[in-house]
């Protein structure tokens, strides 16, 4: 008995929590993984999601939060995306405030007070709040039934971004009257810092959730010897008008590329540490806003950009390791359309890296573990595997497919070159230099190179000197490290790396095995959008709202859903609400706005004449007809009058409407199914089938035509 109750409870909390998800949200079901994190936390678990950007994280608290009694408090590091998140929440009716070094004292305890009479569902902070004895007794008074940690890796200082300040977090749980259940999300976590968030956060017995890591919508891409700056310029002008971001390692390399970009012509932002906060605040608000198209920044930036519709993310530098890059990468396509993560390497980038380690005063431990994951990032540089699957097992996910068709290795068509013989010279000249020395030196052995050391080390007496002269040092060095990516070398730890004989080398030394490399076609695949030119219109219209409410954008709707309006053209209530990302608040608030705009957009796009039309390819205007006819269908025209005011068939208005049926439009069936003939038909439509028409036409009275058998079959949606 007990066990049916449970099932029935859960049940009704998934019902309740769908419920929400569309009214509040717009949404009709649960990303993967979602589902699973929030019934955890309604049945009061202590819970840890490890969901990839974009996921939607911020879901899996913000839907229990409305359910549960009292405060849901947010500890969060990033202060503009607390703004961001609260503007959001309030566009869609859930009322929600936010505690940061922003506010006055005054303002604060407002905010506060109002949150412990309960006028707020959910109240985001910032960790360094908690080392605050005056602010904590005031949160002793707040009914905080949800302790909701984002970025909880950073908890840990064996994650990318340690924050000290985030160790007062389990002290606040245990402080508060009733311990609130905790619920902590990250982006990326290895293993090693998945136990230090469950350690020390204080989680019970938690509920560990893992979505996996991949972002199919993400197309990755490394590319070596080229001139970076030229190839950031030739993107730019590929790509006008799309969002992006442009990391560099340092405010030096970010001020360079910035006055370039600018005196191209380019509109961009910059961002690093060095500008005044009033600056950066002003760039990151003219970003977010869709003012500048793209920012060029350090790794400073992007923490708590909640901006759906970035579409490439360019880094012009290797960064330290593969969780900084991951996180940065994926601030791309978080609204789940096609986006570019692209990484320009030079043998210069893994220098800047290391001398930024060295510049940390970090513990013996701590700096080895900085180096071994600097060669992990070096090594998915040069590996000729599939880039996905590479990260995706750095995180721990299994049973990752070798080609994933969406990164430049795995799209890549070009022909496999045999390199087994340059393999071997290269093992054989480390085995010779006594796995001792580092790239740089058995590149210089290879290639035959005069330099002083070499004659000292008498290493210009080896068999394997000069026998790859026909290469540069480069070349030799990329081809050695693709050799370690791919373990037929080793490299040592610390701070010089020595390269050694992998267990892969053997077998090609000894002629058991060949090497082949793949000779890579130089661009990968471009997406496409819908109707363009609607696209466009909408993208203005939600620009004159956002200046109005002073809001970001895409806090009145994302890229994804314009673009979905854009594909299905909704013209009514119902079918605007199947649209992804239209709750009822918002369509309460701008629905008729966007409805206008696609009305007019399609009405205008009917001036070419019939004939025209038929002999054209499908365009945006040929495929929004239909909608004309809907409106005109909605305006109390019969299908006849219609039929003659556009000069169409008769069968070509009915065709139209089923069409509108079938995207969500709401359409008057009892007017057009005569009620004797609904049953007949639905009778010979289940014994029959509906794939095909013909036979359910035969076995009905010959008074009853093909439109409406049509008609009742998208009526009852066999």
């Amino acid at each position: 008995m007990i066990m049916v109750n449970n099932i029935e409870k859960d049940k009704a909390m998934l019902n309740s929590s769908l419920e929400a998800l569309n009214r509040y949200f717009g949404y009709s079901s649960f990303r993967p993984g979602q589902e699973k994190l929030i019934a955890s936390i309604l049945r009061s678990k202590d819970t840890l999601g490890i969901m990839p950007t974009g996921g939607g994280k911020s879901l899996c608290y913000q839907i229990p939060a409305l359910s549960l009694p009292g405060v849901t408090l947010v500890i969060s590091p990033l202060i503009s995306l607390m703004k961001d998140q609260v503007d959001s929440l309030s566009q869609i009716g859930i009322p929600s405030t936010y505690i940061n070094s922003s506010l006055a004292w005054e303002e604060l305890e407002h905010r506060l007070r109002l949150a412990s009479r309960g006028q707020f569902r959910l109240v985001y902070i910032a960790p360094e709040r908690l080392q605050s004895e005056k602010f904590l007794g005031i949160l002793k008074d707040m009914p905080v039934s949800l302790l909701a940690v984002d970025e909880a890796h950073c908890v840990s200082q064996w994650g990318h971004d340690f924050r000290p300040s985030f160790l007062s977090i389990a002290p606040l749980a245990g402080s508060l009257p009733t311990r609130p259940v905790i619920a902590a999300f990250t982006a990326t976590a290895t293993e090693k810092v998945k136990q230090d968030i469950i350690r020390l956060l204080c989680l019970n017995s938690p509920n560990v959730y893992s979505t996996g890591f991949n972002r199919e919508n993400l197309y990755f891409s490394v590319l070596k010897g080229i001139d970076k700056t030229n190839f950031v310029i030739d993107y730019l002008n590929d790509h006008k008008g799309q969002s992006g971001i442009i990391y560099a390692a340092t405010r030096k390399e970010v001020e360079r590329l910035h006055k370039t970009l600018m005196r191209s012509g380019f509109q961009a932002g910059k961002y690093h540490a060095g500008l005044s906060d009033t600056e950066r605040s002003r760039t990151q608000e003219h970003f977010s806003y869709d003012d500048l198209p793209v920012m060029v920044a350090t790794n400073a930036f992007g923490m708590g950009i909640d901006k759906s519709n970035i579409r490439f993310v360019i880094h012009m530098n290797m960064p330290r390791n593969i969780e900084s890059y991951y996180q940065e990468a994926g601030r791309a396509g978080r609204d789940g359309d096609p986006a570019r993560c692209i990484l320009l390497y030079s043998p210069q980038d893994i220098h800047i890296q290391k001398f930024l380690i060295e510049q940390n005063p970090l513990s013996p431990e701590r700096k080895a573990a900085e180096y071994s994951n600097l060669q992990k990032m070096a090594d998915y540089c040069h590996t000729s595997a599939c880039l996905r699957q590479y990260i995706l097992e750095y995180f721990g996910d299994k049973d990752v497919p070798e080609n994933c068709g969406n990164c430049e290795n795995c799209s890549d068509d070009g022909k496999l070159s045999d390199i087994t013989v340059e393999v071997q010279k290269i093992l054989s000249c480390v085995r010779r230099v006594g796995e001792n020395y580092g790239v740089n030196l058995v590149a210089n052995v290879l290639k035959g190179s005069r330099i002083k050391k070499i004659s000292l080390l008498g290493f210009d007496q080896l068999t394997t000197y000069g026998i790859m002269k026909e290469y540069t040092a480069g070349e030799l060095a990329n081809m050695i490290n693709l050799l370690v990516a791919e373990g037929y070398l080793i490299t040592t730890e610390g701070k010089y790396p020595v390269l050694r004989l992998g267990n892969r080398a053997v077998p090609v030394l000894t002629g058991k095995e060949k090497v082949l490399r793949k000779i890579r076609r130089k661009k990968a695949p471009a997406a496409g959008t819908a109707d363009t030119a609607l696209f466009d219109k909408l993208r203005g219209l939600r620009k004159e709202i956002s200046e109005k409410q002073n809001v970001p954008p895409y806090v009145i709707f994302h890229d994804s859903t314009l673009q979905e309006m854009s594909r299905l053209y909704p013209v009514d209530r119902a079918s605007m609400l199947a649209i992804g990302g239209v709750g009822e608040n918002k369509f309460a608030r701008y629905g008729s706005q966007f409805i206008d705009v696609i009305v007019k957009h399609t009405a205008g796009t009917q001036t070419a004449p019939l004939s025209e039309k038929q002999s054209a390819t499908p365009s945006s205007a040929d495929t929004a007809s239909h909608l004309v006819t809907y409106q005109m269908y909605r305006e109390g025209k019969s299908f006849k009058d219609i039929a003659a005011s556009r000069k169409l068939t008769l069968q070509t208005v009915q065709n139209h409407i089923i069409r509108c049926a079938q995207a969500g439009c709401e359409i008057d069936w009892e007017s057009l199914i005569p009620r004797s003939q609904e049953e007949l038909i639905l009778e010979a439509v289940r014994r029959l089938g509906p794939e095909k028409l013909s036979p359910v036409k035969e076995a009905l009275p010959k008074e009853i035509d093909y439109f409406t058998i049509r008609a009742v079959i998208c009526k009852h949606k066999i």
